[in-house]
């Protein structure tokens, strides 16, 4: 069996989903409350770079069981139909996560292009994940 070829589907996801630039973004966060940003990025990610304001932490590997309202993981924050856009560092994975959703039959599904590193660039606000974390960082050779 081949290779399967990631970058490939990372494109044929996106012709299949809405893609949002980062000022769509931004412009849909000031607009609706009720929007549900995910931040699939892994914990570490999050604690060095920090997230997008409001942001929820949904890591890539529990999103489908997070989603599955039959799942004994569920989250209820989810909903078929309310306004779901997601994100990751640089727009790949979260083109495959958006397009997941959409084959479970979340409706209203979209992922930021840019990503998370597109949105620092263009200066947007980023919350320091660290100020509230339960997880600490611990200098090597250090004791707990």
């Amino acid at each position: 069996m081949p290779i399967r070829r990631i970058f490939k589907e990372v494109e044929a996801a996106k012709a299949r989903i809405e893609n949002l630039s980062v000022p769509q973004l931004a412009a849909e966060l000031s607009e609706d409350s009720v929007l549900l940003l995910l931040d699939i990025r892994e914990l570490q990610e999050r604690l060095l770079f920090g997230s997008i304001p409001g942001a929820k932490h949904v890591p890539r590997g529990m999103l489908e069981f997070w989603a599955d309202p039959t799942s004994p993981y569920a989250r209820d924050y989810f909903a078929e139909h309310r306004r779901t856009v997601l994100f990751c560092a640089g727009g790949g994975r979260s083109a495959l996560a958006a397009l997941k959703l959409q084959e479970m039959g979340f409706s209203n599904v979209a992922h930021l292009e840019e990503g998370f590193s597109g949105w620092q660039e263009r200066g947007e606000p980023v919350e320091d994940i660290r100020a509230n974390s339960r997880w600490v960082e611990r200098t090597p050779g250090t004791k707990a």
